[in-house]
């Protein structure tokens, strides 16, 4: 991430300063910012350590090199710093992080070393720490532009036994040029700054809760309440954080905290290139995602309610069985057992080869029509796999799957339901011809149907019996789309991978036909001739083709639908109409 971390603080001799910031350098380090060691022994101790690497070289300046180091430093001189203003020694060159695996360096300092940066920086110290501050003085905050760059501040006071008030005022501040960017981390640096801070106010109550318990600082003030305070401190106007929290490799733990922010923060948001805009299935999964993030948001909240309220033994076993929803359109949220991977289906073409093209044919229908898929089988990773592999002929919004259950469920809930071997099935949606029930036994000759399933030999032990209220003709000519799958499935030339970017392709052809439809029908609100004229164009006008894109337009995403929606509802939308 192309930002720069620091820590400041409200002297109150020299009011704001920066005491500590780490910055990104995707280049060669610049000339003296590793230290006094020679190439030689740097790329040397690169070749040993893997991964991220710190190194600390420091050694004693000549005074040559220190009167040119502080005149072309753009920090401030040290006649105007004290110990509370000052972080690292004279002549400690900083501290240098080297990732090999992106071959980026996080170097800090106490100011950075390009003047433009230290003027940036500078200018979000004083505001962090003086105009630009939340409620109560303590907390996070945003603020910036687009010439100074975006900043996010959180404030936060130390514990000092000897200041104004028993505490110092400071700020970790995250500045970068990219305010989207900064603004979608919000709650990841939220959490890992005030993790940060935590650290720091513990380390410091120690020691201030020690010399408070040595040597009283409020009894003494209040005896000495009509002399100057400042006069009253003996030298000690300003303490290093170090001499605060009581810990003198604190400047190396925040060099490694701020580079392993900045490394994180920036891995975790990672752009994708997208060509062209995103299909039905991508919006869809999106939304899916967004919900299930809300909804365990929601779990955790009312979770955290109930541990606020006393609840005895009974209590704790009640809230086991609200963990997971009863209807989800992904298996694997609601199945606590994972496929053993034996027997199991691995495409359409290995379940036309064991179950026979004639059912497999009246399978596929039944799917494509959006009729509900019933298996029955004591085998659930089985039933689990056919899924997995039938749910790819249809858009991801017309998934409905109850992976495995002990009791019938309804068609308006799922329209794949896999059901353990003891469940009856109500007689209407045996004879419906809206359903189709796969049964799986078990073979009565392991041998009789090994030639059929020569890809897998585990699956020759069952035998599969596939029935309908309707059975599809072997005449019919059913939906396009089906004939061109099956076409697909039979080309021995066309391997796996192939046919299923076939099947994408595919999908997104019949999806943007629903697309078409749904605005000339739902949008548009034209009459049946003209909808009948449409479906011809399209190539759509066989009764199967017609009620597979009824179907298919129940998958469409919220987001196409709202868009639409509201283009008709704006006002140059209806001015353009009339």
């Amino acid at each position: 991430m192309n930002a720069i971390v620091a820590l400041c603080h409200f002297c109150e001799l020299h009011g704001p300063r920066t005491l500590f910031c780490t910055e990104v350098l995707h280049a060669p380090l610049p000339q003296g910012a590793a230290g006094g060691d020679g190439a030689g022994q740097g790329a040397q101790a690169e070749e040993e350590e893997g991964g991220i690497q710190m190194s600390s070289r420091a050694r004693p300046p000549s005074p040559a090199e220190g009167a040119s180091a502080e005149s072309s430093s753009p920090g401030p001189k040290k006649s105007d710093m004290c110990e509370g203003c000052r972080s690292l020694a004279a002549g400690h060159p900083g501290y240098v992080s080297h990732d090999k695996e992106t071959s980026i360096k996080y170097v800090s300092h106490q100011h950075p070393n390009h003047p433009q940066l230290f003027s940036i920086v500078r200018q979000a110290c004083v505001r962090s720490l003086s105009c630009e501050v939340c409620p109560g003085r303590e907390g996070p905050i945003f603020f910036g532009d687009e010439q100074h760059g975006f900043v996010f501040s959180h404030t936060f006071f130390i514990k000092d036994s000897l200041a104004r008030g028993f505490q110092r005022w400071y700020s970790i501040i995250a500045i970068m040029m990219d305010r989207i960017y900064l603004i979608n981390s919000w709650p990841f640096l939220l959490g890992k700054i005030r993790g940060i801070i935590d650290e720091l106010q513990g380390k410091a109550l120690k020691v201030f809760e020690a010399e408070q318990f040595g040597c009283p600082q409020r009894a003494q003030r209040m005896n000495t309440a009509f002399t100057p305070f400042l006069h009253q401190r003996h030298g000690n106007a300003a303490r290093s954080l170090t001499s605060l929290t009581s810990d003198d490799h604190l400047w190396a733990c925040l060099h490694t905290s701020f580079a392993w922010l900045l490394k994180a923060c920036g891995s975790r948001l990672t752009e994708k290139l997208l060509e062209g805009a995103p299909t039905e299935d991508t919006l869809v999964q999106m939304e899916k995602l967004a919900d299930l993030e809300e909804e365990s948001e929601s779990w955790d909240n009312s979770e955290a309610e109930e541990e606020k309220v006393p609840a005895g033994p009974e209590g704790t076993e009640g809230r086991e069985p609200t963990k997971c929803p009863t209807d989800s359109s992904l298996p694997s949220d609601c199945g606590n057992w994972q496929p053993r991977k034996l027997a199991v289906f691995k495409s359409l073409r290995h379940m036309r080869q064991v179950l026979g093209a004639p059912a497999f044919r009246m399978l596929a229908w039944h799917v494509l029509m959006g009729n509900q898929v019933i298996w029955r089988s004591g085998d659930a990773d089985l039933v689990q796999s056919a899924f997995q592999v039938l749910r790819t002929m249809l858009p991801v919004g017309c998934v409905r799957i109850v992976p495995y259950s002990g009791q019938y469920e309804e068609a308006y809930r799922c329209n794949f339901l896999g059901l353990s071997p003891h469940v009856q099935i109500p007689a209407h949606v045996l004879s419906s011809e809206f359903a189709v029930v796969v049964e799986v036994h078990a073979a009565a000759r392991a041998g009789a149907h090994a030639a059929g399933f020569a890809d897998d030999q585990s699956l020759s032990k069952y035998e599969f019996v596939v029935t309908s209220g309707s059975p599809v003709a072997a005449d019919r000519v059913g939906p396009t789309i089906l004939n061109k799958v099956e076409a697909a499935l039979t080309n021995q030339n066309l391997s796996v991978d192939v046919v299923d970017q076939c099947l994408v392709c595919l999908k997104e052809e019949w999806m943007n036909k629903v697309k078409v439809l749904f605005k000339f029908t739902k949008v548009d609100s034209r009459p049946k001739e003209d909808t009948q004229k449409l479906l011809s164009i399209l190539g759509a006008s066989e009764e199967d083709n017609v009620k597979l894109l009824k179907f298919w337009m129940t998958g469409l995403s919220k987001t196409y639908k709202s868009h639409l929606m509201s283009t008709v509802r704006s006002p140059t939308a209806s001015e353009s109409r009339s």
